[in-house]
């Protein structure tokens, strides 16, 4: 048995507790029912109800859900786009969202199918460790369509390398000093 305070009040008997707990006019709660013997508790059940669904609500916040984010590209995009794209990519990577990368098809470039699975290689291939493969590339229609997400282990190595470089000092401004002759 335990008191509103926290204090253990000791090993009672059912009737007891519920004496106990009705002349500080308060509630009975079994906190641990399948422990020997089982564990209650005076508490004012409103409260600890209501303390109970602020937490839930706050634990619900804290859990940050996974979105998919898409990048759509064609079959004849240049490497200057491509890596502009790529960019926007690894951006949403960090941020902990998956990425649906789409590469579309138009009229007779359907025919050379496997250029768009050779462009998907090499993005994936871009990106290295950094990403796993959540879905293989496949054919849907007109668009050739894959899921990646950055990997665990890339996270580490990039938390790792943030906390061993050090701030240095600008060389552009000491540059121009001696130029200056200061």
């Amino acid at each position: 048995m335990i008191d509103e305070q926290g204090d253990q009040l000791g090993v009672m008997s059912r009737g007891e507790a519920l004496a106990a707990a009705e002349q500080r006019g308060l509630d009975l709660v079994e906190i641990s029912p399948n422990a020997n013997p089982p564990v209650a508790k005076i508490v004012d059940w409103g409260k600890y109800n209501y303390q109970k669904t602020k937490q839930a609500q706050k634990n619900k916040r804290s859990v940050k859900a996974s979105e998919i984010k898409q990048m759509r590209f064609g079959l004849k995009i240049s490497d200057h786009d491509l890596g502009v794209k790529l960019k926007k990519v690894t951006g949403f990577l960090e941020a902990g969202h998956k990425v649906k990368i789409t590469i579309r098809y138009r009229g007779r470039e359907l025919a050379h199918k496997e250029m768009g699975f050779k462009l998907a290689d090499k993005v994936i291939e871009g990106f290295g460790d950094a990403v796993v493969v959540e879905q293989k590339p496949q054919m849907a229609g007109k668009q050739l369509n894959f899921v990646i997400r950055s990997s665990s282990s890339a996270k580490l190595s990039n938390k790792k390398v943030e906390a061993n470089e050090a701030p240095t000092p600008s060389t552009k401004r000491s540059e121009k000093q001696e130029s200056l002759g200061g």
